[in-house]
């Protein structure tokens, strides 16, 4: 199982609920076997980053996330959500 863990901050805070919004699009792709979004509740106390959102999601294997990645409601998502984040981190972690 493949474990696809992605965090964003906004550039604006007021664009959160907007890139949240956008983010569920994924929701509608069918090769995920679990997918959500999350509000952060709270920033890194160590290092003062700010993480808005969470992506969490769980394909069945790396051929399913692949599939995922090239469906076109993700083009779309990232259309829509790119100009207005200002961090992206992704994991894929492979839980075996």
């Amino acid at each position: 199982m493949i474990r696809h863990i992605v965090f964003f901050s906004a550039a604006d805070p007021k664009d959160v609920a907007r890139i949240r919004d956008g983010l569920m699009m994924l929701a509608d792709i069918p090769h995920a076997r679990h997918f959500e979004v999350g509000r952060n509740l709270q920033s890194d106390p160590i290092t003062g980053a700010r993480v808005d959102l969470v992506v969490y999601a769980e394909f069945e294997d790396e051929a399913a996330l692949a599939a995922y990645k090239a469906h076109p409601t993700y083009a779309a998502c990232t259309a829509l959500v790119r100009p207005m984040r200002e961090l992206r981190i992704a994991a894929d972690v492979n839980t075996g």
